[in-house]
């Protein structure tokens, strides 16, 4: 039977047959086999085994709120506020778990002085050396949690930021280019508590083509934003 109009703008919109917003969507992780000799096999192992179980959990937490119901929804206590915390620490957990990865493991890699990412991290914070210990700052400042370089669309430039867990602190409008794991378990194995050792090696081991890469998007998006 072919459907009808309604039927596929309800469709389109998510809409279950009794017309509530089927929020639930599923997504798999990435396995990042990441080539360093500067984190061990173990360490990178279970790291991705964390990664797996927040994409995990962020499936859980939307089919959850595919049901939860919005009309008990309060300030101090209730399970649509519950879910929908644990809904952006799930997504910000996979989302920078993945932009981690995908920026290190080549310590080959370098960046040079005509690119795009040193002419901006140049120009935004004074020298490119500037942007590196303002960098680690950052690292060494978390509290289980990351140093994020950002194109920051309402400043109109890069900047570093602190984020703790996954979720705070987190400036809106922002487009994430450069992200270091901070957390304790993505050392402890091979570093102990030597958080400072293993910021320095994984500055080493940033992939500057695939930063490039990302400079680039947030560069595009700052054009679109300004017309």
């Amino acid at each position: 039977m072919d459907k009808t109009l309604k039927e596929m703008i309800a469709e389109d919109l998510g809409l279950k047959k009794d017309k509530s917003l089927n929020e639930s969507y599923v997504t798999a992780a990435t396995k990042y086999d990441v080539t360093t000799e500067l984190l061990s096999k173990k360490n990178i192992e279970a790291h991705n085994q964390l990664l797996a179980k927040y994409v995990d959990d962020l499936n859980t937490v939307s089919a959850k709120l595919d049901t939860v119901s919005r009309e008990d929804a309060n300030l101090n206590h209730s399970e649509f506020r519950g879910l929908k915390i644990d809904e952006t620490y799930n997504l910000n957990a996979a989302y920078l778990h993945a932009m981690f990865f995908e920026n290190i493991g080549d310590p080959n890699s370098t960046i040079t002085m005509d690119s795009m990412t040193f002419l901006r991290l140049e120009r935004d914070f004074g020298s490119f050396d500037a942007w590196q210990k303002d960098f680690i700052a950052c690292g060494l400042s978390a509290r289980n949690g990351w140093a994020v370089t950002v194109y920051n669309d309402f400043l109109g430039r890069y900047m570093n930021v602190v984020v703790d867990l996954h979720s705070l602190n987190v400036p809106f409008s922002s487009k994430p280019v450069i992200v270091l794991d901070c957390w304790e378990h993505s050392y402890y194995r091979d570093y102990l508590k030597d958080r400072k050792t293993y910021i320095y090696a994984m500055m080493k081991e940033l992939n500057w083509s695939q930063i490039e890469k990302r400079v680039k998007i947030a560069e595009k998006i700052a054009k679109i934003t300004k017309k």
